[in-house]
């Protein structure tokens, strides 16, 4: 595993860092095999992991706090994230912060949160959905500020919403977090414009998520998929999705160099942009493991390759399947 500096920081973390939402109920998952996938994970050099109160009411964080627990020799990185109170992803122009995340209700959810990782203090305390509207409030300030003197957290960030990098660049310019998770992958190459440079000059750390494009950029999907109703990417791929998910993947195919796969393509793709401190791929199952840790190798994709995937760049709006 090779190591990047997470932002101001200062912490050393992998890379390639563990995406847990997949174990909080997704379909195909299971608790023992998760442990296993967990435990493979740190012994491969993982040490950053990221999950939420909601990925399946605390059983995610539970999984990870009995990681944390089993492997205190190591030094792990646990970054969850409180839920809106309103239950609404994204969230929604116009929403005051009250109604979103109010102070008392933050620190509620700290309490729960560190009860379920149980730690004395959690390492990033991100909010799950984020607008930079809510910069005018002073309250968020004030209660980032006093969870840090406490000791609660030891760093703060926020998980942007669906294709808009754009609303968090305010965020990143005031000083508030520490971090920032975004959609980056080869379709979704818009925080390059102004959020990379952004968090570049501010020292802010890059939480790439969704690297597959929810497994599209896996290329295993086509149009014929489908997923149990109780799985969330029944959802979001629905047939108007799913259909230019699977053409604008199977375009990619041509250019996979011979002996990788897809998924490696992707992975490596994100890698070689420097303002990325660790890209968070899921991986409920040991061979997802092995694989997505084995991009950490130090070998960077060719930069005609590079130069290519960057056509393949591909701006979407929100629309009511994108949550």
């Amino acid at each position: 595993m090779r190591y990047r500096t997470f932002g101001r920081t200062g912490w050393r973390v992998g890379e390639v860092g563990y995406g847990m939402w997949g174990m909080g109920g997704w379909t195909g998952s299971d608790d023992i095999q998760s442990r296993i996938s967990l435990e493979g994970a740190v012994a491969r050099g993982v040490n950053f992991f990221d999950t939420a109160q909601a990925y399946g009411d605390g059983h995610s964080e539970l999984l990870l706090g009995r990681l944390m627990a089993a492997r205190a020799d190591k030094r792990l990185y646990a970054a969850t994230k409180v839920p809106p109170k309103n239950r609404q992803w994204p969230s929604l122009r116009g929403v005051p912060l009250a109604e979103v995340f109010p102070r008392d209700y933050i620190r509620r959810y700290v309490e729960i949160s560190r009860a379920n990782l149980g730690l004395e203090t959690i390492g990033l305390l991100q909010l799950h959905v984020w607008e930079d509207d809510w910069l005018a409030n002073g309250d968020l300030q004030r209660t980032v500020a006093e969870l840090k003197k406490e000791g609660s957290i030891r760093a703060f960030g926020i998980s942007l919403n669906r294709w808009e990098p754009w609303n968090g660049v305010k965020a990143v310019q005031s000083g508030l977090v520490d971090a920032v998770q975004v959609i980056y992958n080869i379709f979704d190459q818009a925080p390059e414009d102004e959020l990379f440079p952004a968090c570049r000059e501010h020292g802010v750390a890059v939480i790439a998520r969704v690297p597959f494009d929810e497994g599209s950029l896996t290329g295993s999907l086509t149009v014929e998929t489908k997923w149990s109703p109780e799985d969330w990417r029944s959802t979001y791929f629905v047939p108007e999705n799913l259909v230019e998910s699977v053409a604008h993947a199977d375009a990619l195919k041509p250019l996979i160099p011979p002996g990788i796969a897809m998924a490696d393509m992707a992975l490596r793709f994100i890698l070689s942009n420097a303002d990325v401190s660790t890209v968070i791929p899921g991986m409920r199952k040991t061979e997802n493991v092995e694989a997505n840790t084995a991009v950490s190798d130090g070998n960077p994709l060719p930069p005609d390759l590079l130069t290519e995937l960057r056509k393949h760049r591909w701006d979407r709006r929100p629309t009511s399947w994108s949550q």
